[in-house]
């Protein structure tokens, strides 16, 4: 199916705010922002935002894989773009998903937009599906045309997040996982705990927008799939396909910044931290393992080992692996063996999973999962959803969830205080010390 194309002149940031004001009108819509971090050499836009559907598919059963292929294949030259839950493990491995869910997100959910704005470095192109008709057209253009150069900033946004377990409850669980570790099912776990807000009558739109404005993070999304709504300040990529070449970008460590003349000192603390790398080399280990398992894939690399990437608030270690496949290689086959990505499972990947049901109070859902986009090439970029509040509208729910990575070196008090400061990073934009 072809797009009509046509450049637009309206100013990046004030585009893309009203963009997000005028998204309310719609079903469904996805935003993907870079937010303009110029050190990832490996972004392609600014920001994409697509809004409506012409098609979709949302499945929560078995066969979910050949599902996506045929939606596909059925959009084979279009744009798409989707969420996937962490839950699609339970599609190719004898694995459940039997914990307490408040949220009921679809395992996956893709579409094909109406309307695509994307965000270049020097130039903004509004792309129109050309099965959308000319009147809602014209009525798409008109708001555009009326764009306002105010902010619109909502005021303080003030939430109250409760904890689904206790510190006590967090730890006698990392002394389980410390002694699985000790016997040998596993070397390393990701282990997460909620947090959460009942009857919480929320804007969306403007939980983003705090969100982003508070912690800007390069795999920042904004995701409305009617009553679900996902609000995310990632800064992981999953993996990302360019012609032949995936790349995946897992991160393992996190040092909160200073401001003053301390920030030099803990960056390189972190990276000179023997744990830090131990956890992170873990994954870069167990992320070759699964890009060579892909059909046809071959020179699998690491580019980058243990590289610290500074934002606003904390430094992340950070390594790039890549490989080489098949152009025409379906992605199911690529998530098959990726899926759900390394940096949020542990290793050896398939105990981990069992462990984390074992461990965990509440289903995962679509944290740790996956928001991202698959053009007309069959070319895509996903991210890891981290740093992310998730919502349902109908139920009035909102989520956070954090957690880390637990070895037989991990120190449980520590790792409770990082789990805290991830979601702290979070509770700060709305109002929560």
């Amino acid at each position: 199916m072809q797009y009509k194309k046509t450049k637009l002149k309206h100013h990046s940031e004030y585009l893309l705010n009203h963009l997000l004001n005028i998204s309310n009108e719609f079903n469904t819509c996805c935003l993907l922002n870079s937010n303009d971090f110029t050190h990832n050499k490996y972004s392609n836009y600014s920001w994409i935002f697509a809004l409506g559907n012409i098609d979709y598919i949302s499945y929560n059963v078995k066969d979910s894989y050949n599902s996506i292929d045929n939606f596909l294949n059925r959009n084979l030259n279009e744009w798409k773009f989707a969420y996937m839950s962490y839950d699609l493990k339970n599609e190719f491995e004898n694995l459940s998903s039997n914990n307490a869910d408040s949220l009921g997100f679809n395992d996956i959910y893709i579409f094909v937009p109406k309307f695509i704005i994307k965000a270049g470095i020097n130039e903004i192109e509004l792309e129109i599906n050309s099965k959308v008709s000319s009147k809602e057209v014209a009525n798409f253009k008109n708001k555009l045309a009326n764009i306002s150069k105010l902010d619109n900033k909502e005021g303080n946004i003030s939430l109250s997040f409760k904890h689904r377990i206790t510190k006590e409850q967090y730890i006698e669980s990392i002394s389980k996982i410390r002694s699985d570790i000790k016997y040998g099912d596993i070397y390393e776990m990701n282990f997460c705990q909620e947090f959460y807000v009942e009857n919480a009558a929320v804007k969306p739109i403007e939980i983003y927008k705090k969100l982003n404005e508070h912690s800007p993070a390069p795999f920042s999304s904004y995701f409305k799939e009617n009553e679900h709504f996902i609000m995310s300040a990632s800064p992981e990529r999953y993996i990302q396909k360019t012609g032949d070449k995936l790349i995946s970008q897992p991160i393992k460590g996190t040092a909160k910044r200073s401001h003053n003349n301390n920030d030099v000192r803990i960056k390189n603390k972190l990276q000179n931290s023997t744990k830090e790398r131990a956890e992170n080399i873990m994954i870069v280990d167990l992320v070759r393992n699964d890009l060579s398992r892909i059909k046809s894939s071959e020179n699998v690399q690491v580019e980058e080992l243990c590289e610290i990437y500074s934002f606003p608030h904390v430094h992340q270690m950070i390594s790039t692996i890549s490989a080489k496949v098949d152009n025409k290689l379906s992605i199911s086959n690529i998530l098959k063996n990726t899926f759900p990505m390394g940096s949020m499972t542990g290793a050896p990947k398939i105990k981990a999973m069992e462990l984390i049901e074992k461990y965990e109070t509440t289903k995962r859902g679509v944290f740790s999962g996956s928001v991202g986009y698959i053009d007309n090439k069959g070319d895509f970029d996903f991210n890891v959803i981290i740093r992310t509040l998730l919502y349902n509208s109908k139920t009035k729910f909102l989520s956070l969830t954090t957690g880390g990575a637990i070895t037989y070196l991990s120190d449980a008090e520590q790792e409770y205080e990082e789990s805290l400061l991830k979601a702290k990073a979070i509770f700060d934009a709305f109002g929560r010390k």
